[in-house]
């Protein structure tokens, strides 16, 4: 970016320039060339010479200095780097800016300045007093975010002025970052968790070579190999003797449902049971991934990420990190669908052999809970975190209402782990009471059964 006026161009832009650097003029500047016409208009009727000089000079002063600032042209390069760009609520991130002098010449005082949303906090403003030719001046300042959110910051602002301060510029870069605030991520505790697959399968490579695509599955023999599982046609083909790859671990699955329907939550900003829900949603999914499960997030509009594949798990080729770090964007961005019930997330299950089912829910009136009552016949085991309404809207700890109560019953008979959450819980305490309700069960029940547990 180059810093100063604009470059020379025809009579009509140098004009316009002019008038934008007299817009320039500071407080100072007005004052002073307010008072030099002032003076010269006295010294006109009074006839007095000397006093129409110093008019003069107060008024050609100002007009110099904007010239000036208007014909110096700084050749600036600035560059922004957060660390880290995606930071959770309630965490600062470091924003590190950088000017590069790229010019021959060095420059004068320069004012340095980055836009930020208000929720970040206060606008930064930096002094850089003189940047040497082809020198270099770093800064940085935090930013802090209490909502989730996707803010962007910039663009970069130099603001140029004159030694005597009567005229300002603001000369602006065109790029901008964007600093991603997911929600809070709370740590569980590893808990015995079923819904897990047991014993091995040849999974999607064993598909693949049934199908024929023998070029890529099979692999060299190899010593100690199984002279049972040569595969001879490709063996024929190559003149070499290959085998099948072996039998991989088929990698446990859970879905985590997010209730996102608007008349399903009450209250807004940080502590809202809605932004609960967010945060235990975000927390499950990044237990699940550590735990080496393959994980998908379902909302109630019946969205499922990261999608990856027919069944929209993530799979062996999408990395842990990688699927983390999309649903922690969406989850940062996530807000109230207008849907008013779950049936397009129910839909989304019915296909079956989901392994474990983990729900966030907010009120459900009797034909939802209906419907979550039978999500549990499509999964291995579920468990459900009910926000009561009612209980949120009173003082932090008031208990479930009757109607709450009444929906988490509904949920145990139907085989859900249900557990109502009380404001300002504690996930982690929730998830090992979960896991205590489980094996207060007993065994497992079969899908159908009227049985609770979230085994």
């Amino acid at each position: 970016m180059t810093a100063g006026g604009p470059p020379a161009g025809p009579a009509d832009d140098d004009r316009g320039g002019l008038r934008t650097a007299l817009a320039g003029l500071t407080t100072r500047g007005r004052s002073f060339l307010a008072a030099g016409v002032a003076a010269a208009i006295c010294a006109y009727v009074l006839g007095q010479g000397d006093l129409l000089r110093v008019g003069l000079l107060l008024a050609v002063l100002p007009l110099v200095c904007a010239t000036v600032l208007f014909r110096t042209r700084y050749r600036v390069a600035g560059s922004r780097r957060l660390s880290p760009a995606r930071v959770p609520a309630g965490s600062e991130a470091r924003v590190h800016l950088r000017m590069d002098n790229v010019s021959r010449l060095p420059t004068g005082l320069l004012m340095l300045q980055d836009r930020v949303p208000y929720v970040l906090g206060p606008r930064p403003r930096f002094v850089l007093d003189r940047v040497e030719a082809g020198g270099r001046r770093e800064v940085s300042y935090r930013v802090r975010s209490d909502l989730r959110g996707r803010y962007p910051l910039g663009p970069l602002q130099l603001r140029l002025t004159d030694p005597f301060g009567m005229c300002e510029l603001t000369r602006s870069f065109s790029t901008y970052d964007t600093l991603t605030v997911i929600p809070r991520v709370e740590a569980l505790p590893p808990v015995r968790l079923t819904g897990e697959a047991k014993g091995y399968g040849d999974g999607r490579n064993r598909s693949l070579a049934l199908a024929g695509e023998d070029d890529v599955i099979p692999r060299g023999y190899r010593h100690g190999d199984d002279l049972r599982r040569v595969h001879w046609r490709s063996t024929a083909r190559y003149g070499e003797l290959m085998v099948r790859r072996e039998e991989q671990p088929q990698r446990p699955r859970c879905t985590v449902l997010l209730d996102t329907r608007g008349v399903g939550f009450r209250g807004a900003g940080p502590d809202s049971a809605f932004e609960w829900a967010v945060s235990g949603t975000a927390s499950a999914l990044v237990h699940m991934l550590e735990r080496g499960f393959s994980v998908r997030l379902l909302t109630d509009t019946g969205t499922s990420l990261p999608g990856e594949g027919p069944d929209g798990f993530a799979g062996a080729s999408h990395e842990s990190a990688d699927a983390a770090g999309l649903m922690m964007d969406t989850l940062a961005v996530i807000d109230h669908s207008d849907g008013t019930d779950l049936s397009r997330a129910y839909d989304v299950l019915r296909g079956g052999n989901e392994g474990l089912l983990v729900a966030f829910l907010g009120d459900l009136g009797d034909e939802q809970a209906t419907v979550v009552a039978k999500m549990r016949q499509r999964s291995g085991s579920a468990v459900a975190f009910v926000l009561d309404g009612d209980a949120w809207a009173q003082a932090p700890g008031a208990g479930p209402s009757d109607a709450g109560e009444a929906r988490v019953r509904m949920l145990r008979e139907a085989g859900w782990t249900a557990l109502p959450v009380a404001p300002g819980a504690s996930l982690e305490a929730l998830w090992r009471q979960a896991d205590h309700a489980r094996t207060s069960a007993g065994p497992a029940p079969a899908a159908g059964t009227t049985t609770g547990g979230w085994a």
